[in-house]
C-alpha cells in the first residue's frame, strides 16, 4: 500500500526481528508495513511470513551492498545483530558498521539500532575488578554493541538507540532456569547478590521498538532502555515457585565462580552480571519499566511472562 511507510527489518525471523513484524501486522491502521530481511528467504520462518503477505528479501549483514538494496526506499529500519551466532565482537562490529552505511545509502529517515552499553566506560580495560576478555573487552557481547553505535552518528542516520534487558527467554534456551542442586532442590544461580536484574520477553522488545517507529520522531538522537520488570534473584524464584507448583530457591554466587562453570561464554555473561551487578543504578535507571509500557502498553509482566512460557522451561 502506497500509503503506508516500510520498515526494513533485519532478523525478521529471529526474536527481535519477529517482534516488530507481528507488532507492525497487528496494527493494521499503524500507517507502516514490515520488510522481512533475512539471509534464508527459503526457511520455513521465512515462507511463514511470506504467506501472510509480508514482502521478504535476501540480505546478510556481512554483505553491505545485499544490505543497501534490501533499505532501498524503506521509510524505517531495524537494525540488530547476533553476537551468540559467531561469538566474535569483530564481526559484529562490522556489521554493525556495514547496517549504519547501508542506512545512510538508502537516505532511511528514522533507524532503531539494538544496542547495549559499553561496559569499558564503566570498567577501563585495565581495571581488575573484571577480567579483561579477548584481550580487548570486559563484556565483549555488550561492548562490541556500544562501540558500534558511533557508526551510526558518524553516518548522520538520524537514530534511536534501543537498549535491551536480560532476556527472560534464557530460562527456556540458555540453561539459565531452576536447576537441581545435589539437595535435590530447585535453584537458579546468578553473581547478582540482592540486587535487581532488569528483563524482559525478547519478542516484546521488538514490540517496543515498533512503539519507538510509531512515535515518529520522538526517540531519535535518544538511548532508550526497555524492560518488563526489575526484579531480585529472591523475586524471580519465588515468581518460579508461584508458577511452577514448586519451590525454586535463588543461589547467589560470586561472579568468579559463575565464570568457571565452563560453559560456552560463561565468562562473558559472568562479567556481564557483574556489571548489572555492581553499577546497579545506571542498570536500572536506563530500562525504566514504565517508559517501557508507554511504548507497548501490552508488555509482559515476569509473572505473565513465565505463565505463557513455564511448560517449555527444561527443569534438572
Amino acid at each position: 500500500m502506497p500509503d503506508k511507510k516500510i520498515i526494513a527489518i533485519i532478523g525478521a525471523t529471529g526474536a527481535q526481528g519477529g517482534g516488530v513484524v507481528n507488532g507492525i501486522l497487528n496494527d493494521p491502521n499503524g500507517g507502516f508495513i514490515p520488510r522481512a530481511i533475512t539471509r534464508n528467504i527459503n526457511s520455513d520462518k521465512a515462507k511463514a511470513l511470506s504467506s501472510k503477505g509480508v514482502e521478504v528479501v535476501q540480505a546478510d549483514a556481512d554483505d553491505v551492498e545485499s544490505l543497501k538494496n534490501a533499505f532501498k526506499g524503506a521509510y524505517g529500519a531495524f537494525c540488530v545483530t547476533n553476537y551468540w551466532e559467531y561469538l566474535s565482537p569483530e564481526r559484529e562490529i562490522a556489521q554493525a558498521k556495514n547496517l549504519a552505511e547501508a542506512a545512510k545509502d538508502a537516505k532511511i529517515s528514522h533507524a532503531v539500532w539494538s544496542t547495549l552499553e559499553d561496559s569499558r566506560e564503566w570498567i577501563p580495560l585495565d581495571d581488575n575488578r573484571m577480567p579483561t576478555l579477548m584481550d580487548n573487552y570486559k563484556v565483549p557481547h555488550f561492548d562490541a554493541k556500544g562501540e558500534s553505535n558511533k557508526f551510526f552518528k558518524d553516518a548522520g542516520v538520524p537514530t534511536t538507540f534501543m537498549i535491551a534487558a536480560f532476556y527472560w527467554d534464557n530460562f527456556i534456551y540458555f540453561g539459565m532456569g531452576p536447576q537441581k542442586g545435589p539437595d535435590g532442590k530447585l535453584a537458579i544461580t546468578f553473581p547478582m547478590d540482592d540486587k535487581k536484574l532488569a528483563g524482559i520477553g525478547a519478542s516484546d522488545i521488538g514490540k517496543c521498538a515498533y512503539g519507538i517507529f510509531k512515535a515518529g520522531n520522538k526517540y531519535i538522537g535518544q538511548t532508550v532502555g526497555v524492560a518488563g520488570g526489575q526484579l531480585t534473584g529472591d523475586e524471580m524464584a519465588e515468581a518460579f515457585s508461584k508458577a511452577l507448583g514448586k519451590e525454586v530457591h535463588y543461589n547467589a554466587v560470586p561472579p568468579e565462580v559463575y565464570r568457571s562453570f565452563g560453559f560456552p561464554a560463561a565468562d562473558d555473561i559472568g562479567n556481564m552480571f557483574q556489571f548489572h551487578r555492581d553499577f546497579q543504578k545506571d542498570h536500572l535507571a536506563v530500562r525504566d519499566v514504565e517508559r517501557t509500557k508507554s511504548l507497548y502498553p501490552d508488555l509482559k509482566s515476569f509473572d505473565q511472562w513465565l505463565e505463557q512460557n513455564k511448560s517449555k522451561i527444561p527443569l534438572e
